[in-house]
């Protein structure tokens, strides 16, 4: 091998040692951006040992240059491990700089909890797991298939109008909207066809209702739904009854009044005695003893088609109530508006 050649050899291999530990030894992005352009900029040894491939000759070019192609990769990727370490370093810093513990804000001993609805809704989780039900989530934007159609709601169901279900601007006009029940969320399990099912449908839903002491435009909603072989009325009866003594006492008694939803048949209001004077009778059950509270029924067949469930083999029952509802019916708060207007002073009392 030529003198000359040996000497470019041993010059790349040197280069490699300097750099590497140049690139190991770094401790700022500035820094690497010098070693970069000392080691593989345009001034650097390597372009000067590249610029004098042309003078050798053919095998002694060959040698060099996969030699000098090796060192770049070397040195590029010590450059990249160089950069990597301190980027990471410097967000673990930024981090650490940022870092607000909220648990340390100590404010005259009052401390922030889970709002009044999360608590309710977690509640009613628990009590279901109990009773052997998964829990099931949606999206909140649905089409207009699994929010009306799949569910047995007529295209002239007042329901679907513009004055009552907030429509979005995207796709083909009055196809996609935000949710107005969490029901699109059973439509999705029947669909995928894994049975029995045990479910629960906690989530927000959203109508065109003006805000009063009873409604919200936007509110939380919690629904089951069963599929399994032999159900019938007397296991939906049932559940009602105990899912409402689970939430409201053993002492709680419910009834079922007969009522009309597209996806249920026969549908049903189940009642609760009244929270307030059990069942006595007063001002705030209209002297009845009797609070409604939801609605129920066996799914309608038309529900169970749709999604290609053998109705043959497979009945079940639906039941939904608002959660926020819920909320002002246990603690006897006046207005639902309340739960929403982030007033500490009533937020603290739960």
């Amino acid at each position: 091998m030529e003198e000359n050649i040996k000497t470019i050899l041993a010059t790349l291999d040197d280069i490699v040692s300097k750099a590497s530990s140049a690139f190991d030894a770094v401790n700022d992005l500035s820094e690497l951006a010098s070693l970069e352009s000392l080691y593989l900029g345009k001034k650097s040894a390597l372009s000067e040992i590249k610029k004098e491939l042309s003078a050798l000759e053919v095998d002694s070019k060959k040698i060099v240059g996969e030699k000098l192609n090796v060192v770049r990769e070397v040195l590029e990727q010590k450059a990249r491990e160089a950069k990597e370490l301190l980027e990471a370093a410097k967000l673990a810093k930024q981090i650490e700089e940022d870092i607000c513990d909220v648990t340390e804000v100590d404010i005259d001993g009052v401390y922030g909890h889970l709002h009044l609805v999360t608590q309710i809704r977690q509640e009613l989780e628990d009590i279901f797991l109990g009773l052997g039900y998964e829990i099931a989530e949606g999206n909140e934007i649905e089409s207009d298939w699994y929010n009306f159609t799949a569910l047995n709601v007529d295209f002239d169901h007042p329901a679907r109008t513009m004055q009552d279900s907030f429509y979005l601007d995207t796709g083909e006009n009055g196809s996609i909207l935000l949710r107005t029940h969490t029901s699109p969320v059973q439509v999705h399990l029947l669909e995928r066809g894994q049975f029995p099912i045990y479910a629960i449908c906690p989530g927000r839903v959203y109508r065109r209702d003006t805000a009063d002491p009873r409604h919200l435009p936007v509110f939380h909603q919690i629904e089951g739904l069963v599929v399994d072989e032999g159900i019938g009325f007397a296991d939906l009866r049932g559940t009602v009854e105990v899912s409402m003594q689970a939430i409201f006492g053993s002492e709680t008694r419910t009834r079922l009044r007969p009522g009309y939803f597209p996806f249920t048949e026969p549908s049903a209001e189940f009642d609760i005695t009244c929270v307030i004077c059990k069942g006595e009778g007063c001002r705030t059950c209209g002297g009845q003893g009797w609070i409604e509270l939801g609605g129920c029924g066996l799914v309608h067949p038309n529900v169970l088609s749709a999604s290609n469930v053998d109705t043959d083999r497979y009945s079940g029952f639906a039941f939904g109530f608002g959660i926020d509802r819920l909320a002002i019916m246990r603690h006897n708060i006046l207005d639902i508006r309340y739960l929403i207007e982030n007033d500490i002073r009533f937020l603290s009392q739960f």
